[in-house]
């Protein structure tokens, strides 16, 4: 969606959310909203309106021109914008024009009061809380920040410019949506009747340079000896899993997983928005959709899966299993798609193979519990566990084998634990790291085979 086609639903959804009262939420949240208002009296807030609207004045249909590139148009909003500002009668010191220049360019071509926090390299997530609340997270803890929207309306509107760009809808008929950012970056909106203290907006930033092996060994996530240990799993066709809960930073592990991926291999990638930047050249994005305003068009996760059996993939990389997907995602590792990766949400390696079955039984499926396992046990090759710590930081705790079926159960072999003896430094940092248990994967000779080779060293017992 072009720039002009974003302004375009950046006006229509202003209208909608500057209707009248009787669309809005009633009663107490109503009384709150209006009591948390910012109050817009104050001289700056003024001139900025005012060169606002004689931006919009001047530019008029330009804004809305389907044929002016986004370059030539962000190039006429700031020259205009300058005039606009030199013609303004009240004084205007240095930094305010810069500030107003700022804040109305945001508005126009940007994110408004999001577009600091999304230039900032440091903050991690956007967490908006209502139009008056707005909390980041930097070095995995989270801060409010001095920052806000001028009413619930503005808010409203940068959502809908958001949700917008990929073509998705958030209105009181779908009052939740997922979308993403031009850089990958996952968005998440919830507005009312849902959320009962106004619309909700969450940002997982995405890197503009995302993150290699290199990043994460120096941030601790993982160790040289452990890198070395996927990379050969993922060239020797090890169909892993990575574990873990919200926030933990299972995508990024994922990217840097999926870049061990050769440059020779078809790669299908499936996601609800998507976020993945794999480096390859051969790769084929595919991203589920919602049902439209009448209840019709989805194509779910599932949906993508299966058609991706028809497109000759070498390796299928789905972004998360949260559904009956994980039935066919199963399926097509156990049917000659070796290699495949995917993420699913729990808090250690057993809890994810029980997650599993779970996602299978969602399928529709009546299959009995055995095949259930039996068909995990079968596809699974690796699981990588990871969390985000008390101390913000985002590690590894585990990477185990998925050995095989013993009686109904499934059996796991630790190769990689963290070692959580380590205590912690003065600032409250884990100090432990990966820790090889000693115990070497049954696969081994089977990357032998492949002609992947695995250095014994990284199996001897002690830190890793």
């Amino acid at each position: 969606m072009s720039l002009a086609d974003r302004l375009d639903s950046v006006r229509r959804a202003q209208a909608a959310a500057d209707a009248p009262a009787s669309n809005a939420p009633s009663g107490a949240v109503a009384s709150r909203a209006a009591a948390t208002a910012p109050r817009l009296t104050d001289p700056f807030q003024e001139v900025k309106n005012r060169v606002h609207q004689g931006l919009i004045d001047i530019l008029g249909p330009r804004l809305y021109d389907p044929h002016l590139p986004e370059h030539e148009l962000a190039a006429q909003v700031r020259t205009t914008l300058q005039q606009t500002i030199d013609a303004e009668q009240k004084p205007l010191s240095h930094a305010d024009r810069t500030r107003i220049a700022q804040e109305v360019s945001d508005e126009i071509l940007g994110h408004g009061p999001l577009e600091p926090l999304l230039r900032d390299p440091e903050i991690s997530e956007i967490m908006v809380n209502g139009a008056n609340m707005i909390y980041v997270e930097r070095s995995g803890k989270l801060y409010r920040v001095d920052t806000h929207f001028s009413t619930e309306a503005h808010l409203r509107r940068v959502i809908d410019k958001i949700v917008g760009r990929v073509g998705r809808r958030v209105d009181e008929a779908s009052p939740l949506v997922d979308a993403r950012l031009p850089d990958g970056s996952r968005v998440n909106a919830v507005i009312s009747p849902i959320a009962l203290d106004g619309a909700m907006l969450t940002i997982r930033k995405f890197s503009q340079d995302p993150y290699t092996d290199s990043d994460l060994i120096a941030f601790g996530t993982m160790s040289a000896a452990t890198r070395d240990f996927l990379d050969a799993c993922v060239r020797g066709r090890r169909n892993i899993i990575i574990s873990g809960g919200t926030g933990s930073g299972k995508t990024t592990t994922l990217n840097v997983i999926s870049s061990f991926i050769p440059d020779d291999e078809r790669i299908v990638t499936i996601e609800d928005a998507a976020e993945l930047q794999l480096k390859q050249d051969h790769v084929l994005r595919l991203e589920s959709r919602p049902s439209n305003i009448e209840g019709r068009g989805e194509i779910a996760i599932r949906d993508l899966v299966k058609n991706s059996l028809r497109m000759r993939p070498d390796r299928i990389v789905v972004g998360e299993c949260r559904d009956g997907a994980a039935l066919d995602m199963l399926q097509a590792m156990n049917t000659g798609h070796d290699g495949s990766i995917t993420t699913v949400h729990a808090n250690s390696p057993r809890d994810s193979l029980a997650r599993l079955e779970t996602m299978v039984l969602m399928a529709g499926v009546d299959l009995p519990v055995r095949a259930i396992r039996e068909q995990v046990a079968g596809a699974v090759d690796l699981i990588v566990q990871q969390a985000r710590l008390k101390d913000g930081t985002r590690r590894i705790t585990a990477v185990s084998e998925v050995v095989g079926m013993e009686g109904e159960v499934i059996t796991l072999q630790d190769v990689f634990t963290f070692d959580w003896a380590a205590g912690r430094d003065e600032n409250g940092r884990f100090k432990g790291g990966l820790v090889s248990t000693g115990l070497r994967p049954k696969f081994l000779q089977e990357l032998t085979d492949l002609g992947v080779h695995v250095d014994p060293q990284v199996f001897i017992g002690g830190p890793r």
